[in-house]
């Protein structure tokens, strides 16, 4: 995890601006909103740079549970500590807990209808989209990773075959390839 911005940085002014900014950042995505995230923190409110985005989400991948609700607590925790991590949870639970259980009373009703199911599978082509085009935009970051980009190309692809094609659990390919990047790059680190 980063430290503290510098000070001159922009960060949230209170526990509620961070409480509301994350309710915001929940309520404009559906099945995802790591793309949006992106967007607001670093290229909108300035809370985070490029690269202190994506240590912070890689250090999200890794812990147990949804990334998306685990960089919230560390992003909340960076500003606030206990309470602030506390405050960007409850902004990325609450208002989808209540929509959440009021489309399943819903859904209930209405789960067999054709247009139902159609556009379930519409939504999940668009959260893939927008999971797609995040991901080009954090390719820049690949510029100023320690392994360079060829290194960080070739773990990708071999996490993607890994998976994709062999259907090893996630969990053998992040110690296993993650490791071995984790080496890698302790390796160019050394002086």
């Amino acid at each position: 995890m980063s430290s503290l911005p510098a000070p001159d940085r922009p960060r949230p002014q209170s526990l509620t601006d961070l409480f509301i900014s994350f309710t915001l950042l929940t309520l404009q995505g559906f099945g995802g909103v790591m793309a949006i995230v992106q967007r607001e923190l670093v290229e909108k409110k300035r809370w985070l740079t490029a690269e202190e985005f994506i240590e912070d989400w890689a250090v999200a991948q890794v812990m147990p549970g949804p990334n998306v609700i685990n960089l919230s607590l560390i992003i909340g925790g960076r500003y606030f500590g206990l309470k602030g991590a506390m405050a960007a949870l409850s902004g990325m639970l609450a208002a989808p807990l209540l929509m959440v259980l009021t489309l399943a009373l819903i859904y209930a009703q209405f789960a067999s209808r054709p247009e139902v199911v159609g556009a379930l599978r519409g939504m999940g082509a668009v959260a893939a989209g927008l999971i797609g085009a995040t991901a080009l935009k954090l390719i820049k970051g690949l510029k100023t990773n320690v392994l360079g980009w060829r290194w960080c190309v070739a773990f990708g692809l071999a996490s993607l075959v890994a998976i994709a094609a062999l259907r090893l659990p996630l969990v053998y390919v992040i110690f296993g390839l993650g490791g071995l990047a984790c080496a890698l790059a302790y390796r160019e680190l050394q002086p």
